[in-house]
C-alpha cells in the first residue's frame, strides 16, 4: 500500500463588505474565472454538483464536485467526484456590519512532479491567496453580489 500525502492550504482575507453580500457572491460559481487564477470554467449542474475546468501544473484538467454542506452566511463545503481528491471548506464570519473574514480551507492530492513542486515551492499557497484577494477587490469593487443562492445542504 502505498501513502499518498495531501497538501492543505488555509488562508483568511477581510472584505469590506456586509456578510451577506460576501456569502451571495461566493455561491455565484460560475464567476469564479474572474478572479480564482487558472479556473478556466465552472458550471452548477445541480443545487449540490459542479463541474470544474482549470489549468494546474500546466496541464488542462476536469473533475466534478459536490458540495457536502452549505449554511447561508456561515460556510460552503465541498469534495471532488471524480479526478484528484479535492476537499474544502470556505467560512465566513462577521467582523462589524461592512466587514467580513472570509476564512479559505482547501486540501488535495497533488498529481506528477510539477504539483507537488508547487507545493512544496509555495506556489499554491501564493496562488490561493491571490485568489482571494482578487475575490475581495471584485466584490468590493461591485458593492454588490452577482446573484445569490440561499439554500442550505447537510
Amino acid at each position: 500500500m502505498r501513502f499518498v500525502s495531501m497538501e492543505t492550504i488555509e488562508k483568511s482575507i477581510e472584505v469590506n463588505a456586509p456578510i451577506r453580500q460576501v456569502y451571495n457572491q461566493w455561491t455565484q460559481f460560475e464567476e469564479f474565472p474572474n478572479f480564482m487564477e487558472g479556473v478556466l470554467e465552472v458550471r452548477q449542474l445541480t443545487d449540490r454538483k459542479l463541474f470544474w475546468r482549470a489549468k494546474i501544473g500546466g496541464k488542462e484538467k476536469e473533475w466534478q464536485a459536490e458540495i457536502t454542506e452549505q449554511v447561508p452566511d456561515r460556510q460552503i463545503s465541498w469534495r471532488s467526484i471524480d479526478g484528484a481528491p479535492t476537499s474544502g471548506t470556505v467560512t465566513f464570519e462577521s467582523i462589524g456590519p461592512d466587514k467580513t473574514r472570509v476564512t479559505l480551507r482547501m486540501e488535495w492530492q497533488p498529481e506528477g512532479a510539477v504539483e507537488k513542486a508547487g507545493g512544496v515551492l509555495g506556489v499554491d499557497s501564493a496562488r490561493v491567496e491571490g485568489d482571494l484577494k482578487r475575490f475581495r477587490d471584485f466584490i468590493e469593487k461591485r458593492q454588490v453580489a452577482t446573484g445569490a443562492y440561499r439554500q442550505e445542504h447537510h
